[in-house]
């Protein structure tokens, strides 16, 4: 309405909807206190954890899907960036590996820099096709022998530097905390470089395009060494918290413990996954506060009327594709944050850890499930999926064991089925997508409609 208030019907709808979502969310709330009640607090605490960062990851996703109707399938790749950034950023550097070829390969990447950056002034300013074209082959290939000829010396030198144990730079030993900063801005640069390439594709084609740069982006964390020692793995991550050792050394700890009559090892571990928690649903709230607040500006309407019809957006004066580059990099920022968050919860970089069942496919039934377009939705399918995926296997256990009952002990088919319940956590998955697509094909929190 032109005076700003709103019709009664669509504050009585909202009014109805909001206890819906309340409801949904105690509910999960229920399940997660019900695993600390049957099972133990300590893995109560890290399902949470894990289902605020999925949560983190999820609302990154719903930003280019529910907003602007981008298909992202290589969240993986921002991901595992985020990753990464967690060992750049917080990971002492190895004294002797830079003394082996740091400045080397520092200046092998400067001399590619300047090369990709010559090549771009060349091409702006020959007018002639064919000189321009000679002359930008020339440039890009005198930079490339340049840099590759600086730089791999340099990178045997660094990885023959006690291999079993670094064999790569380090980083720069700053707190971990402000990886996931550097995570997000990561993922944003390589968003952008993806999106000048990708976007303004057809949706299947930019899927596709998408997936093959996450692809690119993890064989290159695998192999290069000298920067994430690949399959060898980065340990020992800083962390933002307590160990749990220096909880159990402290008297005043052993006090507590004591007074609470527990067990040091138990509590220490409840306390630290409990700092855990705070930290991650802070950061869980002030994206939600952001992402709400863009989502009902006038920002977010234009992103909404571009998604559902472009057509009529282009008619209207915006730049579609510029707003796509924008949402797109807004996304895999808020992705790349999640995985830095994610490294610092495990402590470790694992590279070969990042495929597509995890952090693609699964990321994306979380979107689903929850209600694309809604950032309510996404966070609640991030603590939906993620809840089932770890506790489908105690389901099936649990399950195949009342199914097996009447039988012995020795029973074949017993022993076969309950070793079969392992493999339960892709059917129930699948289970999950199929009764929400039926009973509520647009989510459990569907998008508004205002």
């Amino acid at each position: 309405m032109s005076d700003g208030v709103e019709p009664l019907s669509v504050r009585l709808g909202r009014t109805l909807r909001r206890p819906g979502r309340t409801a949904l969310f105690a509910a999960m709330a229920a399940l997660i206190c019900l695993v600390g009640v049957a099972q133990s607090w300590s893995l109560a605490l890290a399902i949470l954890n894990l289902c605020l960062i999925s949560a983190i990851m999820t609302l990154g996703v719903n930003i280019q899907w529910g907003y602007a109707g981008l298909f992202n399938a290589g969240v993986m790749g921002f991901a595992a960036l985020g990753g990464l950034a967690g060992v750049l950023v917080s990971m002492p550097p190895v004294a002797a590996a830079w003394r082996a070829g740091g400045a080397e390969v520092v200046l092998a990447l400067a001399v590619a820099a300047l090369a990709i950056a010559a090549s771009v002034l060349v091409y702006r300013r020959i007018r002639h096709p064919g000189y321009r074209k000679a002359a930008v082959a020339l440039v890009v290939a005198a930079g490339y022998f340049g840099a590759r000829a600086l730089f791999e010396p340099a990178v045997r030198a660094i990885e023959a530097v006690e291999p079993s144990v670094t064999g790569y730079l380090g980083g720069f030993g700053l707190p971990i905390v402000l990886s996931w900063f550097v995570g997000g801005a990561l993922a944003a640069g390589a968003a952008w470089a993806a999106g000048k390439i990708s976007l303004g594709l057809r949706a299947d084609y930019l899927a596709i395009a998408t997936l093959g740069i996450s692809e690119i982006i993890v064989a290159f964390l695998k192999y290069e060494e000298w920067l994430s020692r690949g399959v060898k793995n980065v340990t020992g991550l800083p962390r933002p918290v307590p160990y749990e050792v220096d909880l159990q050394n402290a008297a005043w700890f052993q006090e507590w413990a004591a007074t609470l009559g527990v067990s040091q090892v138990d509590l220490s571990s409840i306390v630290v996954k409990l700092c855990y928690a705070g930290l991650f649903a802070l950061v869980l709230v002030v994206l939600m506060w952001l992402s709400e607040a863009a989502l009902r500006a006038p920002w977010g309407r234009m992103m909404r009327a571009i998604r559902d019809n472009e057509t009529a957006a282009e008619a209207m004066g915006k730049d579609v594709t510029a707003r796509h580059l924008q949402v797109f990099v807004l996304g895999s920022a808020v992705i790349g944050i999640a995985g830095a968050m994610l490294a610092t919860l495990d402590g470790q970089f694992t590279p070969t850890t990042y495929h597509p069942l995890r952090f693609t496919f699964l990321i994306w039934v979380m979107v689903i499930v929850g209600g694309s377009g809604n950032n309510w939705g996404a966070v609640l399918g991030g603590f939906v999926v993620w809840y089932f995926w770890v506790e489908a296997e105690p389901m099936g256990l649990w399950l195949m064991d009342f199914i097996t009952s009447p039988l012995s002990a020795d029973s074949p088919v017993r022993s076969h089925l309950m070793e079969s319940a392992a493999h339960m956590r892709l059917v129930v998955m699948g289970l999950v997508l199929l009764l929400v697509l039926r009973f509520a094909p647009r989510g459990l929190i569907p998008e508004e409609r205002r």
